[in-house]
C-alpha cells in the first residue's frame, strides 16, 4: 500500500478524513458521507505496522506501546498535513487520518456568523465553541485567531492536541504548543501561559476540570481565552462545567463563569443542497447581565428564553439559524428538523405560522 497515493486521492476528491483497518477498503468521509475505496486493495496489519512507524519518533512509538492510543500531526514532503489517530482494534493497528488545510480559512470563508468578528478581537474574557466531533469547532476558532492576527498586535499562546493550523505571524506574535511533544497535559501548559505575557490563550479542549479551572483562572485575571467543548448547545456548556466539579466547588465555578464568560458558540456542520460540501448552524449565547445572572443562580433551563430575546445583541437559537439557512436554500427540511434542539418550535416556523 502506498500511503501518499491515498493522500494524493484524498487531496483530489476533498475528503476530510482517511480511516484504514487491516482487511478492509481504505474508506474516504466526502462531505460527512463515507466512501470506500474499492478499486484499491485492503491493507495487510503488517503494512499498517509499517506505515505507522515511518511516521513516529520513537518517543511516540514508545508511547503507543504503552496505551494503545496516540494522537499526533504529520506533514508530508510536498506539505499536506493530517491529524492522525492511531488505535488497536481486534489486536491490530488502526488509523485514521483527518486532513487539514494549510490555508487558515476567513471567517467569511466559512461562512460563520458576523459576531466572531466581534469575539475574536475581545480584550479579556471565555469563548467557547462547542458541538459533536467534526463540527468544525477548531476551524473556527482558527479563523477568529487569523481574524486578530491580522488586525491587532497581540502576544498569543496556543496549547492543541495535535498542532492542526499553522500561523503565521502578523500583527500578532504567536507560539504554538502541541500536547505530547511540545508539553504533557493542557493543565500545565496554560499555567505554564500566563507566565509568558499572553495577551489570548487558545486551549485545544477543556476536557477535565483542571483545565476548566486553570482557562477561568487565565479569563478571570484579565487574558483572553479561547477553547472548546463536546456539548451541543449554550446550557448544556454551562451545566457540563459547572457539574465537572464537586458539590463543595460549584458555586464558585458559577460565579466565576458569571464573570469571565463572553459567549459560547454552539456548532454544527450540514451538508449543503446547493453544491458539495457543508455549512455550519450555529446557536449563540452572549454572556449579557440576564445570562450571567442565570448562571450564578443555576437557572440555565431559562437561557433558552434569554436567547429568544436577545437578538439585538447577536444571540440566535439553532433554530433561528436552522431557519435562516433552510430560507437560503442551504439545507433541506429534513436536515433542519433532524438538527433542531426544539423539533416543534422549527415545524411550526417552517411551515410560517410565526
Amino acid at each position: 500500500m502506498n500511503i501518499h497515493e491515498l493522500f494524493d486521492t484524498m487531496n483530489q476528491r476533498k475528503a476530510s478524513d482517511l480511516h484504514l483497518k487491516p482487511g478492509a477498503a481504505p474508506t474516504l468521509r466526502i462531505h460527512g458521507q463515507l466512501v470506500p475505496l474499492e478499486d484499491h486493495n485492503p491493507p495487510s496489519a503488517e503494512e499498517l505496522e509499517a506505515i505507522f512507524q515511518t511516521m513516529v519518533s520513537d518517543e511516540q512509538l514508545s508511547e503507543f506501546k504503552r496505551n494503545y492510543e496516540l494522537d499526533y500531526s504529520y506533514q508530508t514532503d510536498d506539505h499536506l498535513r493530517f491529524r492522525v489517530n492511531a488505535s488497536i482494534q481486534r489486536g491490530k493497528i488502526s488509523l485514521a487520518f483527518r486532513r487539514v488545510t494549510m490555508h487558515i480559512p476567513s471567517i467569511d470563508d466559512l461562512n460563520l456568523h458576523p459576531l466572531c468578528k466581534e469575539l475574536a478581537v475581545k480584550n479579556q474574557g471565555l469563548i467557547l465553541v462547542t458541538g459533536p466531533a467534526g463540527s468544525g469547532k477548531s476551524t473556527t476558532l482558527a479563523a477568529m485567531i487569523e481574524h486578530l492576527n491580522q488586525r491587532e498586535a497581540r502576544r498569543i499562546v496556543t496549547v492543541e492536541d495535535p498542532i492542526e493550523y499553522l500561523y503565521e505571524d502578523k500583527q500578532s506574535f504567536i507560539t504554538q504548543r502541541e500536547l505530547g511533544s511540545d508539553t504533557r497535559s493542557f493543565v500545565v501548559a496554560t499555567i505554564q501561559a500566563l507566565r509568558q505575557d499572553p495577551d489570548v490563550i487558545l486551549v485545544g479542549e477543556m476536557r477535565d476540570p483542571d483545565t476548566m479551572a486553570a482557562c477561568l483562572t487565565a479569563a478571570e485575571t484579565g487574558h483572553l481565552v479561547l477553547s472548546t467543548m463536546h456539548t451541543n448547545n449554550a446550557p448544556q456548556t454551562i451545566d457540563r462545567i459547572v457539574d465537572s466539579f464537586p458539590p463543595h466547588q460549584q458555586g464558585q465555578i458559577r460565579m466565576q463563569l458569571s464573570l469571565t464568560l463572553i459567549a459560547v458558540l454552539a456548532q454544527r456542520l450540514l451538508p449543503r443542497l446547493d453544491k458539495p460540501g457543508r455549512i455550519p448552524v450555529m446557536e449563540i449565547m452572549v454572556a449579557n447581565n440576564a445570562v450571567r445572572n442565570l448562571i450564578r443562580e443555576g437557572r440555565t433551563h431559562q437561557m433558552r428564553n434569554v436567547i429568544q430575546t436577545s437578538k439585538d445583541l447577536g444571540m440566535q437559537t439553532m433554530e433561528d439559524s436552522l431557519r435562516k439557512r433552510y430560507q437560503q436554500g442551504l439545507i433541506s427540511m429534513d436536515m433542519a428538523l433532524a438538527n433542531a434542539n426544539d423539533e416543534k418550535n422549527l415545524r411550526t416556523r417552517l411551515n410560517g405560522t410565526f
